[in-house]
């Protein structure tokens, strides 16, 4: 009788430690489902990089915002043309559903311009050391308002053969200008496998036309990379000033990838547009 009595009570017990693992244990599902609701409930962060570069610039940008939760992309930038480019973008943002947080990166800042016009979910736009035209503007001309960059001096052209037989001419960053001119502020073997991996744009995005000003109509942020030597840190202030930007932040010695060398401040100006 005592040991069918202990077999009883061993039996109940564990029926309690179940019955208590059965309550607890939903718990951190419910705590992930809630996680799950936050994140359905952010923006989409889609990040445009710029000439030069690809969409690995912006690896150290993403892996913080996933880790905060939010969903992000970052489409390859075709560096053909802006009208090109453009329509490119504006494909790709139709193509997402709920707000979008949109984010450009030096001519990727040209880009989110053009294409992000007209799209109703494009809830912010967030520059990054970036051109910020207005319609009727070209990039080539806007360089040259205040000192500073050796980017265009710094460039190679080389011919290519466009499909319709016309010949294009794409722009590259000589061994000599990459680093000085675009990442200064990066590890010296970074730098040497970002130039032989460049990718090149063509010299006729100096030189398109803006037709439309995106930021006229949708709240913009901006980051200044402070020892820019590719857009002077004067330009960047006055685009971001002309757009009417809600915050204004300074990447302290940053080259002009501010989003390698100051990840942390980048993704926290998103997220701040983002909320």
């Amino acid at each position: 009788m005592g040991l069918e009595f202990t077999r009883r009570r061993v039996l109940a017990t564990g029926a309690v430690v179940a019955g208590t693992a059965a309550l607890t244990g939903p718990l951190p599902s419910a705590a992930s489902a809630a996680d799950r609701s936050t994140a359905g409930s952010r923006p989409t962060v889609v990040l445009v990089h710029g000439g030069f570069a690809d969409a690995s610039c912006w690896n150290g940008v993403i892996e913080r915002l996933q880790h905060a939760g939010y969903p992000t992309m970052a489409p390859a930038n075709p560096l053909r043309s802006l009208p090109t480019d453009a329509a490119y973008l504006a494909a790709v943002l139709q193509s997402i559903s709920g707000p979008i947080v949109l984010v450009g990166h030096s001519y990727g800042g040209a880009v989110i311009t053009n294409a992000a016009a007209g799209v109703a979910n494009v809830k912010a736009l967030v520059y990054i050391a970036a051109f910020v035209p207005d319609k009727g503007e070209q990039l080539g001309v806007l360089i040259d308002k205040y000192p500073g960059s050796i980017i265009q001096a710094g460039t190679r052209p080389v011919p290519y053969p466009g499909p319709d037989g016309t010949t294009g001419t794409d722009l590259y960053l000589a061994d000599d200008s990459f680093r000085a001119a675009f990442a200064a502020d990066l590890p010296v073997a970074t730098t040497r496998l970002m130039q032989a991996t460049q990718r090149p744009f063509s010299a006729a995005c100096f030189t398109d036309v803006t037709t439309a000003a995106a930021w006229r109509s949708t709240p913009s942020w901006g980051l200044v990379a402070d020892a820019d030597k590719a857009i002077p840190p004067a330009l960047q202030r006055f685009f971001y000033q002309r757009a009417g930007a809600h915050r204004v932040v300074e990447a302290p010695g940053s080259s002009h990838v501010a989003m390698m060398s100051h990840p942390g401040i980048t993704a926290r100006l998103v997220e701040d547009a983002a909320g």
